[in-house]
C-alpha cells in the first residue's frame, strides 16, 4: 500500500462551497466543524500541508447560541497597538453589532497556527440574515446535527 497524498493542482480543482445555517446552533461546536470542513478533515485524502479544504458560507449568524452564562460574562478583547489602546467588547454588544465576527473569531482559534491558516481563513463568509451574495459558486446546503 502506498499513501497518497494531494498535490496544489488537483486540490484547486476539487474546491466545493457548502451553506450552513447558524440558527439554534451552539458556537463552539459549529466553529470546531466549520474549521473542519475549511482545513479539508471531512475528505478521505486529507494532506495536511496543502490546502484542500473546502469554502463554508454561514448563514444567520445573528442567531447562534453559547451555553451557561456567556452571554452575560464573554468578553471579547482587542488591542490596536497604541497606549491605553486595548479594547473589551461584550459579547451582547458583539452580537447585536457584528454577529459575523463572532463565527469568524471562534472558528480563527480552531485553526492550526501556521501559514495556511490565513488562505483557509479567506474562504469563510459569513452573512447576517438568510441573504448571502455567493450564488456563482453554486453552493451545496448542509444540515449539521
Amino acid at each position: 500500500m502506498k499513501t497518497l497524498f494531494v498535490n496544489k493542482e488537483k486540490a484547486l480543482k476539487e474546491k466545493k462551497w457548502f451553506i450552513l445555517d447558524a440558527e439554534g446552533k451552539i458556537l463552539g461546536r459549529f466553529a470546531s466543524e466549520i474549521a473542519k470542513i475549511l482545513r479539508g478533515k471531512h475528505k478521505t485524502d486529507f494532506t495536511p500541508n496543502i490546502d484542500d479544504g473546502d469554502g463554508v458560507i454561514v448563514i444567520n449568524a445573528e442567531k447562534i447560541k453559547v451555553t451557561g452564562n456567556k452571554e452575560n460574562k464573554k468578553i471579547y478583547i482587542h488591542y490596536t497597538g497604541y497606549v491605553g489602546g486595548q479594547i473589551k467588547t461584550e459579547y451582547k454588544k458583539m452580537k447585536n453589532k457584528y454577529p459575523e465576527r463572532i463565527i469568524s473569531r471562534a472558528v480563527k482559534g480552531m485553526m492550526p497556527k501556521n501559514r495556511l491558516t490565513e488562505k483557509q481563513m479567506k474562504k469563510l463568509r459569513v452573512f447576517k440574515g438568510e441573504k448571502h451574495n455567493m450564488e456563482a459558486q453554486n453552493p451545496e446546503i448542509i444540515n449539521l446535527g
